[in-house]
């Protein structure tokens, strides 16, 4: 058996190597292998603009967010400041005044 990835397009197994790409016989994609793998490792998150967010950004809330298993909200317009991206539904991670720690989705806040 070949130690060779599956093709990242159609998933065929029966891709081969050719100089330093790699090719599938299956839906013709070519790819270099060691782009997949910096693919792969870098993860973007972007707010409701389009603009990439970093750990410890401060952004803004963008609409009235309901809290589970709570009758408040946070309005629009709340400064979140430091957050940490983190893997998963909810991808920021953060501390807001009067509420505490909260995990937010990134399409809902902007950046400063």
């Amino acid at each position: 058996m070949s130690d060779l990835p599956n093709c990242p397009k159609c998933n065929s197994e029966y891709t081969y190597e050719d100089g330093t790409s790699l090719v599938c016989p299956e839906c013709f994609h070519e790819w270099n292998p060691a782009d997949m793998e910096s693919n792969e490792d870098t993860r973007v998150i972007k707010d409701s603009n389009g603009n990439v967010l970093n750990d410890g950004d401060t952004v803004t809330v963008i609409k009235d967010l309901k809290v589970k298993g709570s009758s408040s909200v946070i309005k629009i317009g709340t400064k979140v400041k430091n957050i940490r991206l983190i893997d998963g539904d909810h991808d920021i991670d953060c501390k807001i005044d009067g509420f505490g720690a909260m995990k937010l989705k990134s399409e809902f806040v902007k950046k400063v």
